[in-house]
This record gives C-alpha cells, sequence and structure tokens, in this order.
C-alpha cells in the first residue's frame, strides 16, 4: 500500500499491543448488532450485495483520499465506500440492495475515525430521500431498543437554519468574506487560503456541528455545493439546495444519505470538476469513474441511497467516547 501519511508502528516493547483495542463483550454486541441489521432487511425484503473493495477508480471528491496498490501492472484503490460498484448493480436491475463491509480512507487516526471502518450502505429504488431518512430513523431506533437505549424520534433541521441559529448566516447567500469574519471571531487558525467552500466546512464542523441536539437530528437542505452525487432542488425559500440529508446523534455524524443522481451527463461535468480541483491544488489524482458514467448512461432507476457509519452507532448504542473501544483492533494494532 502506499500513502502520504504512514501510521506509526505499535511499540515492540509493549506486550500488550496483540490484545484486541475492544473488550470481548463489546465485540459480542458488535456481532449483535450485525444480526439485528440483517433481519431487519431481510423483513424489508432487501438484498444483501458484496462488492470489490480493491477497483479501478475511487472517489473523486477532493476532500477524500484513497489508498491504492498495484497488482499486475495495475493501479487499484480501497474504495471509500461501496458507492461506486452498488450503483453498478442498480442499474443492472438488482433492486433495493444493502451492503455491510469495510470501507477505507486515508485519513489521521482519531477518537471518531479508523482509517479502516464498517460502513452499511443501502439503496431504495423509487423512494424519495424523505421516505429513507424514516427507514435510517427506523433502523437506528429499532438497534437502541435491542441495547436498552431510548432514543425518541429525530427531529428534521434544515442546513439553512442550524448555519442561523449558531452564527447568523444564511449559508445558501452569504459571501466568503462573512464567513471568514465569523471564522477569525470564534475559531483560532489563520483561514485566509480557505475558499468559500472550505469556510462553510470550517464554521460547520467547529461552530455549528457542536450546537446540535445531542439526542440526535437530521439535518436536510445542504448548500448546492456540497451536493456530489445527489441530485439538486429548490428550498422552500428558492435556494439551490443539495438534496442531501444527515444524521447526527451525541455530536457524531452517523448517517450521510442523498436523493442520487442520475443525470450521466451532470455526473460527469461533476467528476471532471472534482478532477479539476485536485490538479489544482496539487492533490492526488486519481482515475474518472468511468464504469459508474456507462452504468448511468445504460438506465439508473430514481433513487435514494444511504451509508452509515456502523463503529459509530456502536459508540453511540454502547455509550463509548473512542472509536477504539469498539474496534477488534485499530489500524495501529493490526
Amino acid at each position: 500500500m502506499t500513502g502520504s501519511r504512514p501510521f506509526p508502528a505499535p511499540s515492540q516493547s509493549d506486550p500488550m499491543t496483540w490484545q484486541p483495542s475492544a473488550t470481548l463483550p463489546t465485540i459480542a454486541a458488535r456481532a449483535k448488532l450485525n444480526r439485528l441489521l440483517r433481519d431487519f432487511f431481510a423483513r424489508r425484503d432487501v438484498m444483501e450485495v458484496e462488492t470489490p473493495l480493491l477497483c479501478a477508480s475511487t472517489a473523486t471528491d477532493p476532500h477524500l483520499s484513497s489508498w491504492h496498490s498495484c497488482a499486475n501492472g495495475k493501479t487499484y484503490y480501497l474504495q471509500t465506500s461501496p458507492e461506486f460498484c452498488m450503483k453498478r448493480l442498480l442499474a443492472a436491475g438488482c433492486g433495493p440492495i444493502y451492503q455491510l463491509g469495510k470501507a477505507f480512507r486515508h485519513e489521521e487516526h482519531s477518537r471518531q475515525h479508523n482509517p479502516e471502518f464498517t460502513l452499511l450502505e443501502w439503496y431504495r429504488p423509487d423512494w424519495s430521500l424523505t421516505r429513507l431518512m424514516d427507514e435510517v430513523e427506523a433502523l437506528v431506533l429499532n438497534a437502541a431498543s435491542a441495547f436498552g437505549l431510548t432514543l425518541e424520534p429525530f427531529p428534521r433541521l434544515t442546513y439553512q437554519q442550524a448555519f442561523e441559529d449558531t452564527v447568523g448566516l444564511n449559508p445558501h447567500r452569504c459571501s466568503a468574506q462573512d464567513l471568514l469574519q465569523v471564522a477569525n471571531a470564534q475559531i483560532s487558525g489563520d483561514f485566509s487560503t480557505l475558499d468559500r467552500d472550505g469556510l462553510l466546512d470550517l464554521v460547520a464542523s467547529h461552530l455549528v456541528e457542536p450546537k446540535l441536539p445531542r439526542e440526535g437530528v437530521i439535518l436536510t437542505e445542504f448548500p448546492a455545493s456540497k451536493a456530489s452525487l445527489a441530485k439538486t432542488g429548490l428550498s422552500s425559500k428558492g435556494d439551490t439546495v443539495a438534496l442531501r440529508a444527515e444524521l447526527y446523534i451525541r455530536g457524531l455524524e452517523i448517517a450521510n444519505a442523498y436523493q442520487e443522481l442520475v443525470d450521466a451527463a451532470e455526473q460527469a461535468q461533476r467528476f471532471q470538476q472534482d478532477l479539476h480541483y485536485r490538479e489544482n491544488h496539487q492533490l492526488a489524482c486519481v482515475p474518472n469513474p468511468g464504469q459508474l458514467i456507462a452504468a448511468l448512461q445504460n438506465g439508473f432507476p430514481e433513487c435514494a441511497g444511504v451509508a452509515l457509519g456502523l463503529d459509530r452507532l456502536l459508540m453511540v448504542l454502547l455509550g463509548c467516547d473512542n472509536i477504539e473501544e469498539v474496534l477488534s483492533f485499530t489500524t495501529t494494532r493490526a
């Protein structure tokens, strides 16, 4: 494997590094959660699928960094999510599908992130994003009940409402200078090199997200620049927004959902914009995901899809503060 930030090797002088990061009861709790999730989807006639971890292309999103390796003279990428291959299955006519498996993102290990993690991802053809988020809520509340945790149905809050309540700015209309003034006043650091999108992310992560309801909230109607692989539409106030929704519980982003973009030409244009951004900002070059574009051109159903971080959900269910507590072996112990 190659990457720009090597992980520290475990101390060979520590005789305890062979042991799991998580306790045995926590490892058993993960097995219980996996059984519960598979039963949830079996009862709803959603088919479990498997897709490759190593693929010839990967996410173009400039905010994501992929691990890669070479075999038979060709570069392959460990997937940041199974999205691309699952969408190819949808284009082939699989119908509603889900996958429970590993994903990889080349980021620093932290309290909330391990470079190798577990995702639950599923897609619902002919469903709206609203209907899918109702199902996300049902799944999480069902899991909470099974673990003896009481959670109430999650309120819905638009990105604009959350932003205005916290920093007094309309995120769809404010300028980069407005965001920079807020950042300089309330966050330590030099942010003069950040563009408007970067400032939006900064203010959201440092000021807005910490103020979201602790017991859970579904955030909707993201700025259009955050659409990625989601459709855009108009908000009730006439702003163009990304048809995305995210579930937060106790300060953790648990799930990220899209009303999926089905227009092959628009998706190809977005990929090209990502690749140009990577080139202009000296980020790692990645291939254009041509197989996904071909699948969209073949005919892709109207669809809503979601990726849910299973490790983080387990943290909520067990009251854990560090992702290390719910992993059998972290990257530093693997």
